[in-house]
């Protein structure tokens, strides 16, 4: 089954080229400040699907398996890779000794144990893999066993995923809600400041694996000292930032600041193709309990249009209906007739009438400026869904208060967000139940359940294209487009990779 991840993976294009810089040996030293785009809602990733977390966090914590630069699994507190039987229904883990935690214990099978089922209750990816879980228990001091119920392909993959994250932390620290910051990463918490950094420190007792980096696998180097995430809500205070070389790295800039910020004193870093915007539906509750209102909502959006206001040059997007991009082995066009560049709005505003929405209660759309893309894309539907019959109400927050209101079904209609494009289809967001839009139906089910119990590659291909179907024939989310992103980083920064979640171990600055 690994195998399978591999093969699967070795023929698509790297989601944003994610290749090692030239790797030398400089000397340890240096603070950098990280411009990120807000506060992170928390510091524990098995309760956050937000990006942001994952990016900070991953120095902090570590998975028991990680993606190399072919975005295949790679062991990075395990051992090696799983040890799998011939019915694909036992995983046996070995685990690396002499590993660390910062509190200065040392990483065990129970540790582990108590992690992984911590993340099968708290994280909305656990309770994805823990409805297939019989058991998970200790094979000794090093080793631990997954007993699934089938079948499972995605399970190393999501073990590796830092996002909802399957993190190591001493067995003591496991408590619902983490109130100890203390990991097992190359850096550790020193202090947290709201709304001004997190300060992360280099943990000497670190244990990197052996030979040289390989995406976010291998070897993992602290040559900083120290690592600061300064929160940046604004997104021109970003870009300001980068053009004045005030911070060593920026990340998520609007792409229309590309020629702005290559003038400036830091190097815009492009990642292409990144991913792709969606709109979230709550089919929990409220309007969009209702199909025929998604479906009235996929009819009426406008993705070239959207696009074009969110990204300006169609250089930095593309218009596609397709979930992964042409170059990726799961891009398929199956199910994509509903998609629409212009849109079609005389056939969304029969959708509205036939569903009797009399337009007293308005659709309420949950966005951001923090990422200034969504808010743009936001003011387009907005004038799209009105022309269809549909009041509008943009309900325009902070990033972590959107992500904190998207977990009550109470408080929203449709929310914005984006991913990048993921190595495995079963880690899209609204692929689980029990994400934010809440998406359930007897034709999910099969459909993900036929995905995730393939083993042989070219049936997993063709089963995530009914998936697609599903998607588009159920329409609880709406894919925009693709896009490119934008960072920047500082002449002297080096060792750093273009990523969709950046990293800086293996980073040096040169003097």
């Amino acid at each position: 089954m690994n195998g399978t991840v591999r093969i699967l993976l070795s023929s698509a294009i790297a989601i944003v080229g994610l290749t090692d810089a030239a790797f030398a040996a400089p000397a340890k030293g240096g603070v950098i400040d990280v411009a990120t785009i807000g506060e992170p809602p928390t510091l524990d990733p098995v309760s956050s699907t937000a990006d942001l977390v994952g990016i900070i966090s991953q120095h902090v914590f570590e998975t028991l398996y990680t993606f190399d630069k072919a975005w295949a699994p790679t062991p990075l507190l395990a051992a090696t890779l799983p040890e799998i039987s011939a019915d694909g229904t036992v995983y046996r883990i070995p685990l690396r000794a002499g590993v660390k935690f910062h509190d200065g214990s040392t990483m065990s099978s129970k540790d582990v144990v108590a992690s992984l089922k911590r993340w099968m209750k708290i994280g909305s990816r656990g309770k994805q893999v823990a409805a297939n879980v019989v058991s998970v228990e200790a094979d000794g001091d090093m080793a631990v066993k997954i007993t699934l119920k089938t079948a499972y392909a995605p399970l190393t993959a999501f073990l590796a995923f830092n996002n909802s994250a399957a993190i190591i932390v001493p067995e003591a620290n496991n408590e619902d809600t983490l109130t100890k910051i203390v990991g097992t990463g190359p850096y550790m918490l020193k202090e947290r400041k709201p709304d001004q950094y997190i300060q992360l420190v280099r943990f000497d007792d670190y244990a990197s694996r052996a030979g040289d980096p390989d995406g976010y696998g291998g070897a993992r180097k602290q040559w900083l000292d120290e690592i600061r995430f300064v929160p940046v809500p604004d997104a021109n205070t970003r870009v300001e930032g980068a053009v004045a070389g005030q911070f060593a790295y920026v990340d998520s800039l609007p792409i229309e600041s590309f020629d702005r910020v290559k003038a400036g004193k830091a190097k815009p870093v492009l990642l292409k193709p990144f991913g792709w915007p969606m709109f979230v539906m709550n089919t929990k509750q409220g309007l969009f309990s209702d199909i025929t209102l998604r479906k009235a909502v996929q009819a009426a959006l406008a993705p070239e249009d959207m696009m074009t206001a969110a990204f300006g040059s169609k250089d930095f997007f593309s218009v596609e209906g397709a979930m992964y991009p042409k170059d990726y082995v799961w891009s398929t066009n199956a199910g994509t007739e509903p998609y629409k560049p212009q849109g079609a709005t005389e056939a969304a505003a029969a959708l509205v009438r036939q569903a009797g929405y009399d337009g007293s209660k308005p659709i309420r759309i949950l966005t951001s400026r923090q990422y200034e893309f969504h808010y743009k894309m936001a003011l387009v539907a907005q004038e799209y869904l009105k022309a269809a019959g549909f009041k509008v109400q943009l309900d325009v927050v902070e990033w972590a208060t959107l992500v904190q209101r998207r977990a009550d079904p109470a408080l929203w209609d449709i929310y914005i967000t984006h991913s990048p494009f993921l190595p495995e289809p079963a880690l899209i967001g609204f692929m689980s139940d029990a994400a934010p839009g809440w998406w359930t139906s007897p034709a999910k089910t099969a459909a993900i359940a036929a995905l995730n119990t393939a083993t042989d590659p070219k049936k997993r291909i063709a089963a995530w294209a009914e998936v697609q179907k599903v998607i588009y024939a159920e329409a609880p989310a709406y894919k925009v487009g693709n896009f490119n992103a934008l960072a920047a980083k500082a002449p002297q920064l080096e060792g750093v990779a273009p990523a969709p979640w950046p990293y800086f171990w293996n980073a040096w600055l040169e003097k």
